[in-house]
């Protein structure tokens, strides 16, 4: 199975994702981090100049672990459709499940004060302040995804997403409770 996250920066993609692969025992992508690579390798100069490649690597270690037969969950923001088209194809060419999991934080504060907050794990790596996510081009979803509104605690909303798995592919929000 290939699940892969999208959403906005700071609506708690990576908590859930890291959550889900660590449960799943699934292969673990974090995009931001192999950005981060790029850069430390020195083959661009700072993180405007990464372009697709982040998206790019991942897609190829993602079908050499599906293809040999493990889980894996892509951490992204996969803001365009061009980016989620590529994992559709790779699920298409691997023969494998693929869910998407839109992440979103509907109260705009609370997405704001996460956002402010939040610090680099990542060495060379900058997190984008609240004025770049306002900014940041992303486009509206098309097709089957869950989606989660990640207000409250992530371990809640890990069973809940745990619990859809099976019936992915709905394009409904995870019911609460």
């Amino acid at each position: 199975m290939l699940v892969v996250f999208g959403g906005l920066p700071g609506t708690g993609k990576t908590t859930l994702a890291r959550l889900l692969a660590r449960r799943q025992r699934a292969s673990y992508l974090r995009v931001d981090a192999i950005e981060a690579a790029v850069i430390a390798a020195g083959l661009v100069g700072d993180q405007a100049g990464v372009g697709p490649a982040g998206y790019v690597i991942a897609n190829r270690v993602a079908e050499d672990c599906l293809r040999a037969g493990l889980d894996v969950v892509v951490d992204a923001v996969n803001p365009v459709e061009v980016a989620r088209r590529g994992w559709r194809e790779l699920a298409t060419s691997t023969a494998v499940e693929l869910v998407f999991v839109e992440v979103v934080c509907s109260d705009a504060e609370l997405h704001r004060r996460q956002v402010e907050k939040r610090r680099s794990d990542l060495a060379g790596w900058v997190a984008p302040n609240w004025q770049a996510v306002v900014d940041r081009a992303y486009e509206p979803w098309q097709g089957d995804r869950l989606v989660i509104d990640n207000i409250g605690d992530p371990e809640l909303h890990l069973e809940r997403l745990l619990a859809a798995l099976p019936a992915a592919g709905s394009g409904h929000p995870i019911p609460d409770g």
